[in-house]
């Protein structure tokens, strides 16, 4: 009767160790996607109680859809005490202000007020951005 036990026990543990080093071999194999670092990144800085501001919202949109991973945008209410921060960081004077960054998140363009689509397109055309195929 032992040697049925720890002829069980061993199977089990040999069971076990297969299936945690396959499970760990999966783990090894499932490519991790490159993090992809965009282009520029639009800092949009505003207020959702400004009607200027509250019109930038389907430009950010658009333009975030027209241009994909090369373009990422962010909004910050700064009217929020969460980020205020922000409008200290960026010196603004009014909003909205629309600041954007190159890869070293460095300010490459500033604008106050309201920015229409296709300036900021051919703002980021400049910069080398192509607009996805759909757009």
């Amino acid at each position: 009767m032992n040697t049925i036990r720890v002829s069980f026990v061993m199977t089990a543990v040999w069971v076990l160790m297969l299936f945690s080093s396959a499970s760990a071999q999966d783990r090894q194999v499932q490519s991790v996607p490159p993090v992809i670092k965009p282009q520029v990144t639009f800092v949009e800085l505003g207020s959702n109680s400004c009607i200027p501001c509250r019109m930038m919202q389907p430009v950010m949109r658009a333009v975030e859809s027209k241009f994909g991973t090369q373009l990422k945008v962010i909004f910050y209410d700064v009217s929020k005490d969460e980020n205020r921060r922000y409008a200290e960081l960026y010196s603004i004077r009014i909003i909205p202000t629309q600041v954007f960054l190159n890869t070293a998140d460095k300010v490459f363009f500033r604008h106050e007020g309201f920015f229409s689509e296709a300036e900021i397109t051919k703002l980021l055309k400049s910069q080398g951005l192509k607009p996805l195929k759909n757009n």
